[in-house]
């Protein structure tokens, strides 16, 4: 599936040839995110992957570095998670080695200019503005802080105003070299290219680099005992809220069956919320659940964006639909049509070159071990209904709740008497 060479300072490259593609892309993959940060420190992840395109010593604007890969027609960007930043470009094939050039050089001699970085804190500023005054995606970053508070997990991945005028350039220098190094990254190639090509590029531009100490994060907090809301007021049309419990981690045996719980939920528009709150009660346009899975733990997210007199309505048809889940059987037919929607969906996400090296890499970085597609179908297929309903009492705990709502709602009293009893 896949081939693995690692270079003598740590440095692993993942390649995944597909001949027949017409295009390869390449990722960095840097084991470092917003749960790695201290809450002064919130938001210096997503500062440094910025900061990284203002300009290098091969490319000292960012004009040049948007031009190396749109020269050759091709796309790149960058990306922060909470444990997790990844740089990747995709290019024709015959570009492979200006792509690898380009993220290498990225990665390795940044700039780091300061009157750029004074810039940039602006400019990510207006992109937490953006986020504040889109409430459907805002309602998501207030549910994290719920979940978790007090913890990284918690904090959002941009940061807060706060936070990003109390980062020095020093300080953000300093996380970058103790991140950013061979041993807390990898390097992932798929599509089509020559694996010797990619090990022989690789080795001259970061073969030389020095490896350093993995960064680590603060563990999980003490399981929740209590639900949790958080009410924001505000006059738009519009209500939004979610709903969130915790999950499993990455590598939980239960992962499969969740996401077939997961499937038959909210994922898609044959799913029971989409059926039952929009399309029979026309209680939203949009509805939908979502997973997350971390190291160590995980959640499991409702969204929904509704009218706000009938927020209340739609709350509780959603509290029922998690109550069946909890105490009826999945029917043998849905949960057939679950698996084979997750089956199929799996099989067209690969049908791309970045996706294909993105399915080794989190693999490498977070697991002992790399599954096939294969294997992962088959894991899909063999959930039963009982694995379904044994996942569902285990994490649908009304005790877990965390809400956060916004919109017109005062003090919410409505939405938080459903969830505090």
């Amino acid at each position: 599936m896949y081939q693995e060479h690692t270079l003598n300072n740590g440095l692993r490259i993942l390649m995944v040839p597909v001949n027949s593609y017409q295009s390869v892309s390449i990722g960095i993959f840097v084991g470092i995110g917003s749960r790695f940060e201290t809450e002064t420190e919130a938001g210096m992840s997503h500062l440094v992957e910025h900061m990284l395109f203002k300009g290098t010593k091969n490319r000292p604007t960012s004009k040049l570095i948007a031009e190396t890969i749109e020269g050759v027609g091709g796309i790149s960007n960058a990306y922060t998670g909470q444990e997790t930043t990844v740089y990747y470009a995709k290019v024709a094939s015959s570009q492979m080695s200006t792509a690898l050039n380009l993220l290498s050089d990225l990665v390795r001699n940044p700039l780091f200019d300061a009157i750029e970085f004074e810039k940039e804190r602006l400019i990510i500023g207006e992109e937490i503005n953006m986020v504040y005054d889109m409430p459907d995606s805002w309602v998501n970053v207030l549910v994290d802080q719920i979940m978790w508070p007090g913890h990284p997990l918690g904090q959002n991945v941009a940061g807060t105003h706060q936070s990003l005028a109390g980062i020095n350039r020093d300080a953000l220098t300093g996380f970058f070299y103790n991140s950013y190094h061979p041993k807390n990254m990898l390097i992932a190639v798929g599509g089509a290219f020559e694996p010797e090509q990619v090990i022989a590029e690789t080795e001259q531009m970061m073969g030389d680099w020095q490896p350093g100490s993995v960064p680590v994060f603060a563990g999980i907090p003490a399981p929740q005992t209590e639900p949790r809301c958080i009410i924001e007021d505000r006059p738009i049309e519009q209500g939004h809220f979610c709903l969130a419990f915790p999950g499993l981690s990455r590598n939980h045996p239960d992962r499969y069956a969740l996401s077939v719980l997961n499937a038959i939920l909210g994922d898609g528009m044959s799913s029971r919320l989409f059926l039952s709150i929009r399309e029979d009660k026309g209680l939203a346009y949009a509805v939908d659940s979502g997973l997350s899975f971390l190291q160590d733990t995980g959640s499991m997210m409702i969204y929904a964006g509704v009218d706000p007199h009938r927020a209340p309505e739609a709350l509780q048809a959603i509290l029922d639909e998690l109550e069946c889940l909890r105490n009826e059987p999945v029917p043998s037919q849905e949960l057939r049509k679950a698996k084979e929607y997750l089956k199929g969906r799996l099989v067209l996400g690969l049908e791309d070159s970045f996706s294909r090296a993105a399915w080794v890499a989190y693999q490498t970085l977070f697991t002992n071990t790399v599954k096939s597609p294969e294997e992962v179908l088959a894991a899909y297929e063999a959930v039963t209904v009982d694995d379904v309903q044994a996942v569902a009492r285990k994490l649908i705990n009304p005790a877990a709740y965390n809400l956060a709502a916004v919109g017109p709602f005062g003090k919410g009293e409505a939405l938080q008497k459903l969830i505090i009893r």
